[in-house]
Formats: C-alpha cells, structure tokens, sequence
C-alpha cells in the first residue's frame, strides 16, 4: 500500500516539475517585456475603448439609461468597462498559441519536447505565463478605468471577478492552443485567429446588453462562451449581469476545463518538427 502510495506521488512529481515551470514562466515574462510596442499595445486599445467609446456614452446614458437599456443610476461606462476588461483578456490569451507556432518554426519547441521533462510541465509553465500576463494587462485596464469613473461594488464579490478573469482566459487559451497545434506556420494561424477574435468580441455581451440585440444574435450570443466569462465580471465589479453569477461561473468553467483539456492534450501529442 505504502508502495503504491510512493508509486503515485513520484508519478505526480514527474508530471509537475517546478523547474520547468518556473523556467518555462520565466521565459514568457521575459519575452513580453523585451517588445515594448507589444506590450504598448496591449493596453492603448482597450483605453481607446473607454476613452472614445465609454466616456462620450456615458454623457448620453447619464441623461437616459433606459436608452442602453441599463438600470436606473447606470451609466454606460459601468457597463462597457468589464467588457473591456473581457476583451482584453480574451484576445491576450488567445495570442498565447501564438509562442507555440512561433517556437515551433525556429525549432525551439523541439529541443524543448526533447528534454526528460514531462511535456504538462513545459505547457504548464507557458500557459502560467502567458494567463500572468493576461490578467495583470486587465488589472491595469480595471485601474484604468476606475480612475476614469467606473463605480465598483462596495463588496467582497468584487474578487469573485478574478476568478471569472482566470476562468475566461484558461479557456482562451485552451482555444488558442488548439489552434496553434493544429496549423504548422504563423501565417496560417494569424488567419484563423482573425476568424475568432472579433466575432467572439462582438457576438457577445461585451459592448451592449442582450436584450439590445435582434432575437437571432441573441440565440449565438448565449453560445459564446465569453459571454458568460464578461457577464460574470460585469456581475462582480458593477453588480450588473444578464445572467445569475452562479450560471455564469458553471457555464465558463465548463468551457474552461473542456478547451483547456482538449489544448492539453493537443500539445501533448504535438508533433514538434
């Protein structure tokens, strides 16, 4: 028994190795850092989307709510910023498969395969990194748009939005990884990712209530997984959500651990030539 016990534990740890992890890690923070413009980027459109999109309707939304459909004493920038905040997420961790089409073409990834590491903690370590980089690009735009006028609640269930925040970008991440073990030059994989960002964005919650939007939409927007993922923070930071917090939290977490597990096992079956 004792044995077995032993058996399994050294099983685990060869499975999740802290080295790896922590070099694999290390790397995407470095290699975000290095490209400014990159990172640059990442932060000025989503305060463009505030600035250009959230602060002149919010003006319009103070002297009438019910036009956008919100709750009396709801302006619009309360409603756009966890979109915002979504989007930024949402297209962060999809770029993630990106360093995996990337690696794979230089050859990196292959030295990389080869190593008597487990292939979980190389993945492990990537995708610790690229959601370390995610999130901490939508805390700064939630700081952001705090200063900007956004109206957090006064409540313990604003932490709840991290949880949502960490949900919707392991799924993300799950679809990117997919994508990028599934198609071998960037070219190709920049296409496809083209194909899913935007209308994941826009078929969405994220800029404009549901119950804005034709009946058809409608039906597509309650399929988005990233619906539920922005309606949760929405329902966390400002108290304003489509959808109970509860379904919210099951329906992304299931997504979440369906792409992510499905991008896991891609990756550890991936051929790295």
């Amino acid at each position: 028994m004792e044995n077995a016990t032993v058996s399994r534990g050294s099983r685990v740890s060869r499975l999740i190795d802290p080295l790896p992890i922590y070099i694999m890690w290390l790397r995407e923070m470095k290699r975000m850092f290095r490209v400014k413009a990159r990172l640059i980027s990442n932060l000025l459109m989503p305060v463009l989307f505030l600035a250009f999109l959230g602060l002149p309707l919010s003006m319009v939304s103070m002297n009438g709510s019910e036009m956008f459909g919100l709750p009396p004493g709801v302006d619009f920038l309360d409603f756009l910023a966890p979109g915002i905040i979504g989007m930024t997420i949402l297209f962060s961790s999809l770029m993630g498969g990106a360093s995996v089409v990337w690696d794979k073409e230089f050859g990196f990834l292959k030295e990389v395969m080869v190593a008597p590491v487990s292939r979980f903690s190389i993945l492990l370590g990537r995708q610790a990194g690229a959601m370390t980089i995610s999130i901490g690009q939508a805390l700064i735009i939630l700081l952001i748009a705090t200063l900007m006028g956004v109206n957090l609640q006064n409540s313990p269930v604003v932490l709840l939005s991290i949880v949502f925040m960490v949900l919707t970008s392991a799924t993300f991440m799950g679809l990117g990884l997919i994508l990028a073990t599934k198609l071998g030059e960037m070219e190709g994989f920049m296409a496809i990712l083209s194909l899913f960002q935007m209308p994941l964005f826009f078929m969405s919650v994220a800029l404009f209530p549901l119950d804005l939007m034709p009946k058809w939409l409608g039906y597509i927007i309650c399929l988005n997984p990233f619906t539920y993922g922005v309606d949760g923070m929405r329902g966390a930071l400002v108290g304003i959500s489509t959808f109970p917090l509860l379904l919210d939290l099951g329906v992304i977490f299931a997504w979440a651990a369906v792409l992510a597990g499905l991008g896991t096992h891609f990756f550890s079956t991936m051929e790295a030539d």
